[in-house]
């Protein structure tokens, strides 16, 4: 597993500014990308500028720019190396949370 020193504060400020190099990659206007995607202009330009947005606006943003399957990727459970790991995910996965 891979840690990193950036606060949850930092990532966001990452993702808003690759949105934006790939927004202006394309050529499009901030009004484009908030016309095709359904997101306000407003809401487009705060999380431009301080990464602030709504999980559904974001999602709608990265679905206007044709990279939702990337946000798919994310999070999924670490692959199983053996029988035994599968059998013990199977059965985890019938269980609540115990914590």
């Amino acid at each position: 597993m891979k840690f990193t020193l950036k606060s949850p504060e930092e990532t966001s400020k990452t993702l808003s500014t690759r949105l934006k190099e790939l927004r202006l990659l394309k050529k499009w206007k901030r009004s484009t990308l908030a016309s095709r995607s359904g997101v306000t202009e407003s809401s487009l330009k705060r999380f431009e500028q301080t990464g602030k947005v709504s999980m559904e606006n974001f999602l709608k943003l990265i679905f206007a720019l044709g990279r939702l399957d990337e946000i798919d990727a994310l999070l999924m459970p670490p692959t199983a190396h053996s029988l035994k790991e599968l059998k013990k995910k199977e059965k985890m996965a019938l269980k609540r949370g115990t914590i």
